[in-house]
């Protein structure tokens, strides 16, 4: 057992934190599903230990979909999947770098029911052929490939896009950065789609937007506000550059309290989506980077 535990940890913990969006809950997931591996006949794993397993983690998962979609709709504001640090020199070294969808596509995960979020993990984020996606998922192959082409259609994801992160925008975004500190407001417009989104989740334990912010203008305004007015902090602001999920985040501190991550979802060369992340709740893997 602690060999198949060994060897597919990262696997099921990777696949179970974008089924979920939480890390917490993804731990629950593989603690309750080894344990219940604990009860079964070693025989039934020595085939296809990797299929099992990972059925064994999309069943629980989906179980967990209507309890957690309680959760979140008794949620104060805007909920967002809670963000891990993932460079090698940090902590959380649980997951899967190459395997993780885009931040952005997670945030859009959760317009999916939970069979075409698995479909969508199993095939984008794990790279799992139709064949194993429907012996996982107990559909047909051809169901299968249909599930995930509605599940896109619901994203509103198009052919051409990438779903996961391959390139890093860290000069790009630190660009960004610099054009805030120099105020510099005609760089920071030009640097925003004109129909960018932000999205604040605060939680009800940290201030944040409770809609998310619509439109170049109004977007500009929000962050001009906040970002000048942290600078005013007593503490001192402090603006870290850190892969976050896989791709390039930023962490801003108020003296050593982690008050915000930020991640943003760039096409072309424009701000398609800016996620900030303010519950403490969900800052909790920050505190020591």
């Amino acid at each position: 057992m602690e060999e198949l535990y060994g060897r597919y940890k990262k696997l099921l913990l990777t696949l179970a934190y974008q089924m979920t969006g939480t890390w917490t809950d993804a731990e629950d997931v593989v603690q309750d599903v080894f344990l219940k591996v604990c009860d079964v006949n070693p025989a039934g794993l020595t085939e296809e230990p990797k299929a099992y397993l990972c059925k064994m983690v999309v069943n629980r998962c989906r179980d967990l979909y209507k309890s957690a979609r309680r959760r979140r709709e008794r949620y104060v504001g805007e909920w967002l999947p809670e963000p891990i640090p993932t460079s090698t020199v940090d902590p959380l070294d649980f997951i899967m770098r190459d395997e993780l969808l885009s931040y952005a596509v997670l945030v859009m995960l959760e317009k999916l029911s939970p069979a075409e979020r698995a479909v969508y993990v199993l095939r984008e984020a794990l790279g799992i052929e139709y064949g194993g996606i429907a012996e996982i998922i107990g559909k047909s192959e051809i169901n299968c490939r249909k599930i995930f082409s509605r599940a896109k259609g619901k994203m509103g994801l198009s052919e051409g896009e990438p779903d996961i992160i391959k390139t890093d925008r860290e000069a790009w975004i630190r660009q960004f950065i610099a054009a805030f500190e120099q105020d510099d407001a005609e760089r920071v417009i030009s640097m925003l789609a004109s129909d960018v989104v932000l999205i604040s989740d605060g939680g009800g334990k940290a201030l944040a937007a409770v809609r998310p912010i619509a439109e170049r203008d109004s977007v500009f305004k929000f962050l001009y506000g906040i970002f000048h007015k942290s600078f005013q902090h007593e503490d001192g602001l402090r603006i870290d550059v850190r892969e976050i999920n896989g791709q390039t985040g930023v962490v801003i501190r108020m003296g050593e309290r982690v008050d915000t991550v930020a991640l943003i979802h760039i096409i072309g060369l424009s701000i398609r989506n800016i996620y900030l992340i303010r519950n403490p709740d969900k800052l909790r893997f920050f505190h020591h980077i």
